[in-house]
């Protein structure tokens, strides 16, 4: 019976003098996200040290666009969505009847007044809305239009994903930026903190979530893990059920302990590529990283394959694409691209040396690493987040390859949080990074490459291109599939050229579960939606409501 069971990988940690849960609680254990310690923060809008239940699970979005089902629209705040004639407004219908988790009502008005939260303070405006909508209108208690600047069949993907808060809790908020929201008001399945540590958190049910029919889960418990190898500890161990890490040798260690419920998929995902900022402080870093054939022989001193076969345990998929398209995208592919500039893919440590060489990169001051064409030392670190195995090593052999090559280049592993924040502030040199994936390949090229969003960790480069934004700006302003592959060809022939990335592979979504207590899992037979725990993932909110307890 459902109602009777409370999960065996919680029991120590719920009764030990505590009344976190009642002995018929549902819990599900997961973990999105992992490090050294967990901080009380609730608030939607915080990128770096919020707690990574917060959106979807806490605070829902208007619309999910289901990656896996072609883009297909999950309605959740919003009811439905409709479009102007020219395609320069979309009005949202927001669904009747939802209430908070405090019992007001969920209207409009809270829709709109968050969208003119994130104009009035920029920094919550992680997606850069206001920067390609005009205005908002409340039409009425159930209906919100927003205006873009111009017509797009694109934006929906961005402004649906805003994270409607409270207005009746926000509106009082001095300083939105910094608020912690200690006390967490939302839309969500699960809403309530029943116990708070630095080392675990339970986040339970929601006594009036609108879909609270569909929800069979009453709490989910997060414990802190820092690691891939403490995630396969306690993965092998049975003490998760709903998880997504790299795990060396997965049939190995962590299907054969228990074949009948240890499972996994990975469903293509994000690309993996390096980056180089532009803007670097140091003077003969900013040198090279703006040069073209640097980047082009950076990019032929990886040893790709080894980075699938040895850090990633084969798990990823090489990506020679020299645009950075990915084997996902392959029909988008124009192989224009890569007859002119595949070669600068190819794994060719002794052609990137003469390339370097060719561009008069030397040793000027005699240390065994080469200088800018003008003197200046070139030396940075690849920050990677510290217990992020796979990318540690993968890394690792791109340094290798460099430094072969004569670039004085070296690994540095901070903390996942220190890592995205000097990714997001510019501080940082060279960094492995990864681009979030849609429905085509716009939404990668245009998170990372497009002027107008720089204000995220996926657009650290400092790269633009006048030519670049016009095409991408462009793809979505027509519903014609053949002027749309025309644009997307003009986009990877621009971006094989100038090589602002370097791409190495594609991630899988990294995604394992356990069915010893429950079931309803995502797989590649019920190949619902990506079937992801982590932050990042919308559709995450689709997999919870699927999960049931077994009876």
């Amino acid at each position: 019976m459902r109602r009777s069971m409370i999960l065996s990988a919680v029991t120590a940690a719920l009764m030990a003098g505590t009344s976190v849960a009642q002995a018929e609680d549902v819990i599900l254990t997961a973990v999105p996200h992992q490090t050294t310690a967990f901080a009380e923060v609730y608030n939607p809008f915080n990128q770096t040290s919020d707690v990574r239940s917060v959106r979807d699970f806490m605070f829902e979005q208007l619309v999910v666009f289901n990656r896996i089902q072609g883009g297909k629209a999950e309605y959740r705040l919003a009811e439905s969505f409709d479009y102007s004639e020219d395609l320069s407004s979309v009005t949202f219908k927001i669904r009747d009847g939802v209430k908070w988790s405090d019992g007001e009502t969920l209207d409009a008005n809270d829709v709109y007044f968050t969208f003119n939260l994130i104009k009035e303070h920029p920094a919550l405006d992680t997606r850069a809305l206001w920067e390609k909508i005009d205005s908002v209108e409340l039409v009425d208690d159930q209906h919100v239009k927003v205006n873009y600047k111009e017509p797009s069949t694109g934006l929906i993907f961005d402004v649906a994903r805003i994270h409607t808060v409270p207005e009746h809790i926000w509106a009082d908020i001095e300083d939105p930026v910094s608020f912690t929201n200690p006390d967490p008001v939302g839309s969500g399945p699960l809403t309530e903190i029943r116990r708070f540590t630095p080392q675990e958190y339970v986040q339970c049910r929601n006594p009036y979530y609108f879909q609270a029919e569909d929800l069979d889960v009453d709490c989910m418990r997060f414990p802190q893990i820092a690691t891939n190898d403490q995630t396969l500890t306690a993965a092998a161990k049975g003490e998760l059920d709903w998880f997504g890490s790299f795990l060396p040798d997965i049939e190995k260690t962590y299907v054969a302990k228990d074949p009948e419920n240890h499972k996994y998929w990975f469903p293509g995902g994000s690309l993996v590529i390096f980056n180089l900022n532009m803007n670097a402080s140091a003077e003969g870093n900013k040198e090279a990283f703006n040069d073209v054939d640097f980047r082009r022989a950076f990019s032929m001193a990886m040893d790709r394959q080894a980075m699938v076969d040895i850090a990633g345990y084969g798990y990823p998929t090489i990506n020679k694409y020299p645009s950075g398209l990915g084997r996902g995208y392959h029909a988008w592919n124009n192989p224009e691209a890569d007859a002119q500039y595949g070669k600068y893919t190819e794994y060719d440590v002794e052609a990137a040396a003469a390339l370097l060489d060719g561009a008069g990169y030397k040793d000027v001051d005699g240390d065994g690493f080469l200088d800018t064409p003008s003197g200046k030392p070139i030396q940075f670190d690849l920050i990677v987040p510290n217990g992020w195995t796979d990318w540690v090593n993968t890394v690792q052999l791109a340094v290798e390859g460099l430094n072969e090559a004569g670039i004085n280049a070296s690994v540095s592993t901070p903390e996942a949080a220190a890592w995205t924040q000097q990714l997001l502030d510019g501080s940082y040199q060279g960094a492995i990074n990864a681009l979030v994936v849609g429905v085509t390949p716009h939404m990668a090229f245009d998170t990372f490459h497009s002027s107008k969003a720089m204000t995220s960790r996926f657009s650290v480069t400092g790269y633009t291109n006048e030519e670049l934004d016009k095409l991408l700006d462009g793809f979505f302003k027509t519903a014609n599939a053949d002027e749309q592959r025309e644009i997307m060809d003009e986009i990877q022939m621009i971006l094989s050229k100038d090589m602002p990335h370097i791409p190495v592979f594609n991630n899988p979504y990294w995604y394992q579960y356990n069915t010893a207590r429950f079931e309803g899992f995502f797989s590649a037979d019920n190949a619902q939606a990506v079937p992801t725990v982590h932050d990042g993932n919308p559709e995450r909110i689709l997999h919870l409501l699927s999960i049931k307890p077994k009876s």
